[in-house]
C-alpha cells in the first residue's frame, strides 16, 4: 500500500504536519510519500492520497487548487482525504470550511475533510502579512494538535487496511 501525501505550505507548518501524517502511515506498515502539488508529476502506483493546504483569507493555496484541476480524474479513483491548515488562536478562529473544499470534494469524492490549527511565526512573514496579521490582532503561537493529527492520520491508516483486507 503506498499513500501520497500532498502539502501545499506557505511558511513550513502544513508541510509539518504532512510529514507527521507520513510518519503515522509509515509507522501502521504504509508506505508513505510525501511531496509538494507543483512536483507531482503522476498518481501512477499511488494507491491512495492526502492532500492538505494551508488557508489564507478562507482559500486552499493556488498550487494545491490546480494540482485537483489538473489530476481530479485520478485523483477521483482513488481514496483521498483533504485536511485544511490555518485557524489559529483559543478557540481557534476562523472556524468554517475553506471555500475552495465543497467543490473539491464534489470533484474527487474525498472521504473527509478535516481542519488542523496552524502555526503563526510574525518572524517569517513578508511586510504585507505582518501588516494584516497585526490589524486583526491575530496571535502568534502553534496551535497544531499533534494528537489529533496523528490520530487522524492513524484512521486514515485503519481505513486502507480494511479496504484492502
Amino acid at each position: 500500500m503506498r499513500v501520497l501525501i500532498v502539502t501545499a505550505s506557505k511558511h513550513g507548518a502544513t508541510a509539518d504536519i504532512g510529514r507527521a501524517i507520513a510518519d503515522v502511515m509509515s509507522g501502521e506498515g504504509i508506505e508513505a510519500l510525501v511531496s509538494e502539488p507543483d512536483r507531482v508529476a503522476t498518481l501512477e502506483g499511488v494507491d491512495a492520497v492526502v492532500l492538505g493546504s494551508a488557508v489564507y483569507a478562507g482559500h486552499w493555496m493556488k498550487t494545491m487548487k490546480e494540482l485537483v484541476d489538473r489530476d481530479g480524474d485520478q485523483l477521483a479513483r482513488r481514496p483521498v482525504w483533504l485536511f485544511s491548515s490555518g485557524p489559529i488562536g483559543e478557540p481557534p478562529k476562523p472556524e468554517e470550511d475553506p471555500v475552495d473544499v465543497a467543490p473539491i470534494i464534489e470533484k474527487i469524492g474525498a472521504r473527509e475533510h478535516r481542519i488542523f490549527s496552524g502555526k503563526l511565526d510574525r518572524k517569517v512573514l513578508k511586510f504585507g502579512e505582518r501588516a494584516i496579521v497585526n490589524a486583526f490582532k491575530v496571535p502568534d503561537g502553534d496551535f497544531r494538535d499533534w494528537d489529533e493529527i496523528r490520530n487522524w492520520a492513524k484512521g486514515i491508516a485503519e481505513a486502507l487496511r480494511v479496504r484492502v483486507g
